[in-house]
């Protein structure tokens, strides 16, 4: 039998609770097998973007860098730092659609593994659009583990 070797751990964050505790089920497995964490939050470049910032009155490229300055800390602020030192933990804001972004950046960065929270969704926005978790596990070129907010938890604080 082979032995597992994680070296790199991706979590996208979406600053949600779900992504906490992600972000919890990451930092214990990077600890167990000495990986490096990585936390990425993906700016949706859809529509309601564009139109936002047409409502708004600014440029967006002006509420573009705004968010991406606000990501940037609230990733920041998501770990102490000697846990981030700790976990070697890198942060990046990338934009784009998440599911394309977080399987670009997995393949980019030779991610062994994606740590993702599920998210809950009327059944019609599922049947139209899927869930991001669903698409990136679908096109991954790792494997993922997905962490519903509650269920059985089998990291202990």
């Amino acid at each position: 039998m082979s032995a597992i070797a994680l070296t790199r751990i991706l979590v996208p964050t979406d600053f949600s609770d779900t992504s906490d505790t992600a972000l919890t089920y990451a930092a214990a497995l990077a600890t167990a097998f000495g990986a490096s964490v990585h936390l990425l939050h993906v700016l949706d470049a859809s529509i309601e973007w564009h139109v936002a910032a047409h409502r708004a009155l600014v440029s967006e490229t002006a509420m573009a860098a705004a968010a991406r300055a606000r990501a940037d800390d609230a990733m920041a602020e998501m770990l102490t730092r000697p846990d981030r030192e700790r976990l070697r933990v890198t942060c990046e804001t990338v934009t784009g659609a998440p599911p394309v972004a977080i399987v670009a950046y997995a393949r980019r960065e030779r991610i062994d593994l994606i740590v993702m929270g599920t998210h809950g969704r009327g059944a019609m926005a599922h049947l139209l659009i899927g869930s991001v978790a669903e698409n990136v596990v679908r096109t991954a070129p790792c494997p993922v583990l997905t962490v519903p907010l509650r269920g059985h938890d089998f990291v202990k604080p």
